[in-house]
């Protein structure tokens, strides 16, 4: 109990401080939780913008540093889509939303906005499965 009041705390002032802040930030809406590792200074990404980013995602695994459980996907080059269209899964393009090109942020994505009962043939990654994700974002057009 003490351990989830104190998760609550941690949760509820993450997002405390200066907007124009530098230092990690983090948002937390249910499982889905944005984590500003690093904070761009270039063009912010939107809905619409052909996005380009490297990343590298893990099946989320609590109780392991940082959460990061079996690595699925190394994301060996860049990554070019339109966000919030059809290219990406739901949580991802949802975790792009806002970052500024040179930002860095983590995402951990709950089945629901990931791959739910439908992953990826021949992966790792099993139905239903959290996903977490550290993107750096490259460019926005």
């Amino acid at each position: 109990m003490k351990r989830a009041i104190l998760l609550m705390a941690l949760l509820a002032t993450a997002g405390c401080g200066s907007a124009n802040s530098t230092s990690a930030s983090s948002t937390s809406i249910g499982a889905f939780t944005i984590t500003d590792l690093v904070v761009g200074t270039g063009t912010t990404a939107a809905n619409g913008n052909t996005v380009s980013v490297n990343y590298a995602g893990w099946l989320y695994a609590t109780g392991q540093p940082n959460g990061k459980g079996a690595s699925f996907d190394p994301g060996p080059g860049p990554f070019v889509f339109v966000l919030g269209g059809t290219g990406a899964i739901q949580g991802f393009s949802q975790g792009i939303l806002g970052m500024k090109v040179g930002g860095q942020r983590r995402v951990i994505i709950p089945p629901e906005l990931g791959y739910g009962s439908s992953p990826p043939a021949g992966t790792i990654i099993p139905v239903n499965a959290t996903l977490l994700f550290d993107i750096t974002l490259n460019s926005v057009q």
